[in-house]
């Protein structure tokens, strides 16, 4: 076995990657990425062991975020940059060792490599199968996936200048707690939890970041057609770049476009005064493949969703900032004040055809918690007349698999007098379909990116309390939810955390979860897979 992967929903046989990525990701990459998981562990060992102020290692803290975010699926596929990511990580590392004394460290906190071939001979040592419980395993990677997710969130919010050193703490605690075997697996399915309780913090947080410096989403119709002028598209999570991007390309006769993940922007108040941003060009992240043919112009990532290129051509055009990388690919950094230059990726755009129209019209969003909170005598309204019978959240990721036709035929068989919640990439299964509205409310309300799932939980903790409910589980509030990578492991667990049960979770059940994790799921918080879509209306409607 070269090497082993089961993070994504994705995965080989359901099973694990042992050969190569279903992502595109080779072996060295993948090693790679497991040996930089471990020496954040060895930094959490020595900070948690060592006692240390995680106020007083701002550095160290931030990279540990930037390391977690690296390891997120289809984020960063550059061996070389993952490779100097590790060597940073191991000085740092070694450097707080001169901060403690007394204690006694584990391998993560004590082992060195020279160049790369002692890298990958160490991470063949220390990958997820290193740990051979399996149920053990399970509960561990369950954790870390969900502080990978955790990271990406609070690393978005760090770019806005907002940080919650509790959350740090946090991260610290839990990798430390990985390495510890004296742990059971009650400790660990109590650890997941509170995994899931610091989800909630961070998508909180960010949520406090993005509003605070770009206004509350608004409900908005975005163009998804084209205009005649050289474009940029612009795809992932990151709302700093978008804004320096949109600064950077005023008055050159080019104009931004966002791409799957990118899409909520444009429901943000703050971004409306650029008259350049065009609007949304496709759909999901694995789209791309197509899409960026016809597109033309320069890609910039500004997180993950990367699919591996299938033509040079694509990939001369193709820009990474941020935790994402691709080999041979541009990499903006930002400079000491957080500025990048992205003049490189304007005077490409500057040289291509326009876009090609792919479709045309329009599609509305932002229903975030505020915007649907100023709807709230409405939406209660119509539930008490009984126009609205139950909302359906459908959030999460998107993917390749055919099974996630399942999503679009869910929401087209749905009865008329239910409501879509959705937030992530899995919204492009049915946000383009005609559902209509009830009442002049839309039957697909939606609220954003993946971190927005925060706002589904906000909103139904609001409707909770507007209809004096003790349980967050009788409102008529279904949750069928479809999942891909990291960040979909910390929205479920933070509705986990929050009492949310009977959450159905598909296209397939994780990987990672062994046998008796996923009984412990199912038997108490009642976690299900989907089966046919109209048995599950069925279920879901009480028929």
């Amino acid at each position: 076995m070269s090497m082993f992967c089961y993070q994504c929903q994705e995965t080989a046989k359901g099973t694990g990657c042992e050969v190569r990525g279903v992502c595109g990701k080779n072996e060295e990459v993948a090693k790679l990425q497991d040996l930089l998981i471990y020496v954040t562990k060895g930094i959490s060992e020595i900070v948690i062991k060592g006692k240390l102020d995680v106020k007083s290692i701002s550095e160290v803290n931030h990279q540990v975020l930037k390391s977690l975010f690296i390891t997120i699926t289809n984020a960063n596929f550059d061996d070389g940059a993952i490779e100097n990511q590790i060597y940073k990580m191991i000085g740092l590392r070694n450097e707080l060792k001169k901060q403690v004394s007394g204690v006694n460290l584990g391998d993560a906190a004590e082992f060195e490599v020279s160049d790369r071939a002692s890298m990958l001979d160490k991470a063949s040592k220390v990958g997820v199968l290193s740990t051979e419980n399996e149920d053990v395993r399970s509960l561990r990677e369950m954790i870390i996936y969900g502080l990978k997710g955790m990271a990406a969130y609070t690393h978005h919010a760090l770019n806005i200048g907002k940080e919650d050193l509790a959350i740090y703490a946090f991260i610290y605690e839990a990798l430390a707690s990985t390495l510890d075997d004296s742990l059971s697996a009650d400790d660990l399915v109590a650890l997941t939890l509170r995994t899931g309780e610091f989800g909630v913090k961070a998508m909180a947080l960010l949520d406090e970041a993005n509003t605070s410096k770009y206004g509350n989403p608004e409900i908005t119709s975005v163009n998804i057609g084209v205009r005649n002028n050289p474009g940029i598209l612009i795809s992932g999570h990151d709302l700093t770049d978008l804004e320096q991007l949109l600064e950077q390309t005023k008055g050159t006769g080019v104009d931004v476009y966002t791409h799957s993940e990118m899409l909520p922007a444009h429901y943000y108040p703050f971004f409306k005064k650029y008259d350049n941003f065009a609007g949304n060009y496709g759909g999901s992240w694995w789209q791309q493949v197509t899409e960026f043919v016809t597109f033309n112009g320069p890609i910039l990532f500004t997180t993950n969703c990367i699919v591996p290129p299938r033509s040079e051509e694509i990939r001369k055009r193709i820009f990474t900032s941020g935790a994402s990388g691709y080999p041979g690919c541009p990499h903006i950094t930002a400079d000491e004040n957080g500025k990048k230059d992205f003049s490189e990726i304007i005077t490409m755009a500057k040289q291509c055809k326009p876009p090609v129209e792919i479709e045309s019209g329009n599609i509305v969003g932002g229903f975030a918690h505020n915007q649907v909170f100023a709807l709230a005598d409405k939406v209660v309204d119509a539930v008490k007349s009984g126009a609205i019978k139950k909302f359906f959240v459908m959030a999460g990721c998107d993917g390749r698999m055919k099974s996630r036709e399942y999503y679009t035929e869910f929401a087209e068989k749905l009865p008329k007098d239910t409501v879509i919640l959705t937030a992530g990439c899995a919204k492009y299964r049915y946000n383009k379909l005609e559902l209509g509205d009830i009442g002049g409310i839309p039957r697909v309300l939606d609220a954003g990116q993946c971190n927005d799932s925060y706002s589904l939980a906000v909103i139904a903790l609001k409707l909770k309390e507007i209809f004096e409910l003790e349980d967050v589980n009788d409102l008529p509030i279904a949750f069928n939810i479809a999942w891909y990578e990291q960040k979909a492991v910390i929205v479920l667990l933070a509705l986990l955390y929050l009492g949310v049960k009977n959450v159905h979770l598909g296209p397939t059940l994780p990987g990672f979860l062994s046998p008796n994790v996923a009984k412990v799921l199912v038997e108490k918080f009642g976690i299900a897979g989907i089966g046919q879509v109209d048995d599950d209306i069925k279920l879901f409607m009480g028929e």
